[in-house]
This record gives structure tokens, C-alpha cells and sequence, in this order.
């Protein structure tokens, strides 16, 4: 599953976005949707990876049976967006970069798994450090 995020991570760095990816998936493994952090080409700050994803995924009566799956540790936007929707289980390439709202999300129940992805984790480091203005942008921090 964290392939697929990977992949949508990839492509939102040939755009010349922010390197995060996101899947959502049911529980049987079967992909939903799929994004990429867009805010950059869209010039939209919402477009986050885990929203494009939900948004692909479509309308569904409910998401109680769904995994998020995420190269990057959900910032606040992206956690109340798990948090409001009641996604159960998110999946996260690494934290080491960002460590979001994935503590909070724990106190909340959803089963929080940090894989720690060698791959998730040299795609952020190399654009923080290429583009530090854009990161800070992102995260909100300027």
C-alpha cells in the first residue's frame, strides 16, 4: 500500500509540488483513491496529499472501513480530516522529517503505524533541503 503513496509522492516532485503522497484504501486492500500534495500546481493550500486522496476516493456513506495510507506523518489539517471522517488506521511512511498530528490522533483510537520508510524519509529530506521556503510554506510555519 505504501507503494502506491510512494508513487503519488514521485509525481508530485516531477510537478515541481511538495513530495508527499496518499492512498486511501478499504479494508480488504482494494485502493480507493489516490493523491498527491497539489498546493503548488493548483496554487490551492488545502490541496494536501490525504485530501486529494479522500477526494478521489469519492462520496461513501462511511469510512469506517478505510486506511489512510501517507508518506508523511498528517499535519492538523490532515489528522482532523482522519479525525472527522473516522478513518480507523493510518499508515505512515515516516515521521522523522514531520511529525504532524499522529500523537493525537493515537489519543483519539485510530491505529496509528509508523513503517520509518529509508524512502519516504531521503524524498523529504532532499526537498527541505532544496527548497526550504516552500517546506516552511507548507507546513505552515512562514
Amino acid at each position: 500500500m505504501l507503494a502506491v503513496a510512494v508513487e503519488e509522492a514521485r509525481a508530485g516532485l516531477a510537478e515541481g509540488g511538495i513530495p508527499i503522497g496518499a492512498a486511501l484504501f478499504g479494508r480488504d486492500g482494494t485502493l480507493l483513491g489516490r493523491g498527491h500534495n497539489r498546493r503548488v500546481q493548483d496554487g490551492d493550500a488545502s490541496t494536501h496529499a490525504e485530501t486529494a486522496a479522500f477526494r478521489d476516493a469519492g462520496r461513501r456513506p462511511g469510512y469506517r472501513d478505510t486506511i489512510m495510507v501517507t508518506t508523511l506523518s498528517p499535519c492538523w489539517y490532515c489528522a482532523g480530516l482522519v479525525r472527522q471522517f473516522g478513518i480507523p488506521s493510518v499508515v505512515i511512511g515516516e515521521a522523522r522529517t514531520f511529525s504532524g498530528g499522529h500523537d493525537w490522533l493515537a489519543e483519539h483510537g485510530v491505529a496509528i503505524t509508523i513503517v520509518d520508510d529509508a524512502e519516504c524519509a531521503e524524498l523529504m529530506t532532499a526537498f527541505v533541503a532544496a527548497r526550504p521556503e516552500l517546506w516552511s510554506e507548507d507546513i505552515g510555519s512562514e
